[in-house]
């Protein structure tokens, strides 16, 4: 049975204060997972007690059960490979697919703009520019993201390290971590443990800890100093690299701005190699 069929079910047996509690968690599910008892009983009117006893009242061990079955079954449900099948079944009869899927791509990035936080993507790109060193963790399928970010961010910086999990020794990784450091965790559903357990080592030795991920809901919520939430659980995770990689660019396109000096010393170096010796011209 779900969370809101045992809502459903147990409804007339509530009392009014909590049948309260169950309409505001019918409308808006979400705020329970990212406020507390308390914080709930605020919004709507009524004690943390109340709220609680509304848990009990539904079969539910405590307001903890209703925040973790709230996660697992109404935020992360949608997320999944038959949701990306499914999405791009209804295009295949039609003509130029590709074309469709591209336009779906632009339209997800136009959406995804207007849902960024300006302030914690300003905030975000001020903790990059001064940074000593810069740490950038994602993976499985955010590592093709993270990956990407330490390549063109340290186009623009210096110091920019990507952590891989099958090459490198996280803990020696972490341990050159210290105040003056960022680590960037990108951690798409399903959300792998080791990234945010990464984070926590990292915060731990002092770093700033800026979390890229998909919903404000995400475990990184839990340990990132910034997060910045692109919107995206309720598709597949495939469905939002487009808007993540164009959201990444606008990053190592801010601290270019930003650190003008440090850009121009990068630029130096990068005229002294010989590229000839490189590249085909």
């Amino acid at each position: 049975m779900t969370l809101t069929e045992m809502i459903q079910s147990h409804y007339g047996r509530l009392s009014k204060g909590q049948q309260k509690v169950a309409k505001y968690f019918l409308e808006q599910p979400r705020e329970f997972v990212v406020h507390s008892a308390k914080e709930i009983g605020e919004m709507i009117g009524l004690s943390e007690t109340t709220v609680i006893r509304f848990c009990y009242a539904i079969g539910l061990s405590g307001y903890s059960e209703l925040q973790k079955t709230v996660r697992d079954q109404i935020i992360y449900e949608k997320s999944s490979l038959s949701h990306y099948y499914s999405s791009k079944r209804e295009l295949a009869d039609g003509p130029r697919f590709f074309e469709q899927m591209m336009e779906k791509d632009r339209q997800l990035i136009q959406e995804t703009i207007v849902r960024i936080n300006e302030e914690d993507f300003n905030k975000a790109v001020d903790r990059l520019v001064p940074a000593e060193k810069v740490y950038i963790c994602g993976l499985r399928s955010s590592f093709s993201a993270a990956n990407w970010f330490a390549f063109s961010l340290g186009i623009v910086r210096e110091n920019v390290h990507l952590i891989r999990r099958d090459t490198d020794d996280i803990l020696s990784a972490v341990s050159g971590m210290n105040a003056d450091s960022v680590f960037v965790a990108i951690s798409f559903h399903r959300y792998m443990k080791e990234t945010f357990h990464i984070a926590e080592m990292a915060k731990r030795k002092g770093a700033a800890i800026i979390g890229v991920t998909d919903s404000p809901l995400a475990p990184l919520r839990n340990v990132a100093d910034i997060l910045l939430p692109l919107h995206s659980t309720e598709m597949s995770t495939l469905d939002m690299t487009p808007a993540l990689i164009s959201f990444i660019n606008a990053i190592v396109a801010g601290v270019t701005i930003k650190d003008k000096k440090g850009f121009e010393k990068r630029k130096e170096e990068y005229d002294q190699i010989h590229s000839d010796e490189l590249f085909f011209n």
